[in-house]
């Protein structure tokens, strides 16, 4: 893992939210009494959904909250890759999976699109609006290639439905997620092969069945006048 340290521009001040500070406070008072640091993974997550990035005043601020030094806190944010330590785009943060299985099926097409599109990785688009970055297995390897945009994996893309993917986002659409072949999960494409027979789900199939070794039933006493 490469070296990640902060934005060398950092924001004057940080502040909550109201709706931010209720679900940090939520996630406290999930912990016990003098365990309320565990809540620093979550707290830091509410402030990256808040600004989408954290900031070094709000890794201070969180060392206040949770009664931390603010070290411990870095140590986490910079850690854990999970957290943008400088500002993302303000439509779009695009994460481009580039492990072996996207790799074999095109990954390096859809950052080709983003090199000529939003400009080198992991910095801001002129306009500010996109951000690309190349990532580790995002766990689709079925759907490959694929890439997640903002909240949402986008999957089965090539470059001219990436490119559509992207104008979308920049025209402040919400694209919807999943397949861009509108294949069903991870079926193969044209729908599902095996288990397709109506009867195995309406009943029709069932046969009566002698469970081996189970005891005969009692007979049951025969109704008395």
């Amino acid at each position: 893992m490469s070296v990640r340290r902060l934005s060398p521009n950092q924001p004057s001040s940080f502040a909550f939210q109201p709706e931010t500070l209720e679900k940090a406070k939520w996630w406290i008072a999930k912990f016990p009494a003098g365990r309320q640091q565990s809540a620093v993974i979550p707290i830091l997550w509410l402030i990256q959904k808040q600004d989408g990035w954290v900031s070094e005043p709000a890794i201070r601020a969180v060392a206040e909250m949770l009664g931390m030094a603010r070290i411990r806190v870095l140590e986490v944010a910079t850690f854990y890759t999970m957290f943008m330590l400088e500002p993302v785009g303000s439509v779009a943060l695009v994460q481009v999976c580039g492990t072996t299985p996207c790799q074999l099926r095109g990954s390096e097409s859809l950052m080709s699109v983003c090199k000529r599109r939003i400009g080198a990785k992991d910095h801001l688009s002129a306009d500010g609006k996109f951000y690309w970055q190349e990532v580790e297995c995002l766990g689709a390897c079925a759907n490959a290639p694929m890439a997640a945009i903002n909240d949402y994996y986008y999957e089965d893309l090539t470059p001219e439905s990436f490119e559509a993917l992207l104008d979308d986002f920049a025209a402040g659409k919400a694209p919807a997620p999943g397949s861009a072949t509108k294949r069903q999960g991870s079926a193969p494409e044209g729908g599902p092969l095996t288990l397709s027979d109506p009867a195995l789900y309406d009943g029709s199939a069932a046969k009566p069945m002698a469970l081996p070794n189970a005891a005969p039933k009692a007979s049951e006493p025969e109704p008395t006048a």
